[in-house]
């Protein structure tokens, strides 16, 4: 793998890393069960729910690249600009800005 020095670096070589779609709706459907089970533990005060956090962001995601990219997720050796890119993408998609994003990073191949 490469090395980044900064997220800006990081970021396109993230995306080309979830090409795939299906890999790409796993994320997010891991993150929006993370902010789901975020806002229940804030409103209910049910604090141990707080463990399955990592859980289930990070297994919505790896299922996604080990079952459909084929790719070691990017996470193992960057874990704090994953984590972030996981956001941003997810930031992207909802905005609409992921296709032309992913379009630009795919074409740097």
């Amino acid at each position: 793998m490469q090395q980044f020095q900064s997220f800006e670096q990081f970021y396109p070589f993230y995306l080309r890393e979830h090409a795939n779609p299906v890999c790409r709706a796993l994320h997010y459907i891991g993150s929006s069960l993370v902010l789901l089970v975020l806002a229940y533990v804030l409103l209910s005060q049910q604090w141990l729910w707080l463990w399955t956090l990592p859980l289930i962001g990070y297994g919505f995601a790896w299922l996604g690249h080990f079952g459909f990219e084929h790719n070691r997720p990017a996470t193992f050796k960057y874990p704090f600009y994953s984590l972030a890119a996981d956001w941003v993408m997810y930031k992207d998609f909802l905005t609409g800005q992921l296709s032309r994003k992913l379009n630009a990073a795919l074409a740097q191949q």
